[in-house]
């Protein structure tokens, strides 16, 4: 006879796997949202399309600080 194991739940998503609004973005780089719509349309930022929904993965925001951050020390 075989006992029943249960698959343990999913873990919750990380911090660096965080999914975040243009708002939220807005709110997190202090800019306005024609300055984040122009960062995510020129590339620069990092994002996906789930439907008609625009989301940033908070590493994207990470590494766009970093790349402009040594773009500002070269």
């Amino acid at each position: 006879m075989t006992s029943y194991q249960p698959t343990p739940p999913h873990p919750a998503p990380s911090t660096s796997q965080e999914l975040l609004t243009v708002p939220q973005v807005m709110a997190r780089l202090q800019l306005g949202s024609s300055a984040v719509y122009d960062l995510l349309r020129t590339r620069q930022l990092a994002s996906i399309t789930l439907g008609r929904a625009r989301r940033i993965p908070t590493r994207a925001i990470t590494d766009f600080i970093r790349t402009r951050l040594d773009q500002e020390a070269a």
